[in-house]
């Protein structure tokens, strides 16, 4: 991991078209900007632990289920 100290309006690029801007700091917290390509995807880490835990396992079980469903809708 490389970590860096930033002070605001200070930048950091990531590749040739990734930048990471501070916005704003404070007690505790700061604002950032991040300026990506429309197809990165950008998440809050929080968010994507979030969507990693409501994601359904499909098993072999219900693949088989989901496909008898698929045929009888057919």
């Amino acid at each position: 991991m490389l970590v860096l100290t930033r002070k605001r309006d200070e930048v950091i690029q990531i590749g040739d078209n990734i930048v990471i801007k501070i916005l704003k700091t404070g007690k505790g917290a700061i604002k950032i900007g991040i300026e990506a390509p429309g197809d990165i995807r950008v998440i809050r880490g929080e968010l994507l632990e979030t969507e990693k835990q409501t994601e359904v396992v499909e098993t072999p079980a219900s693949a088989q289920k989901k496909q008898g469903l698929n045929a009888q809708c057919a």
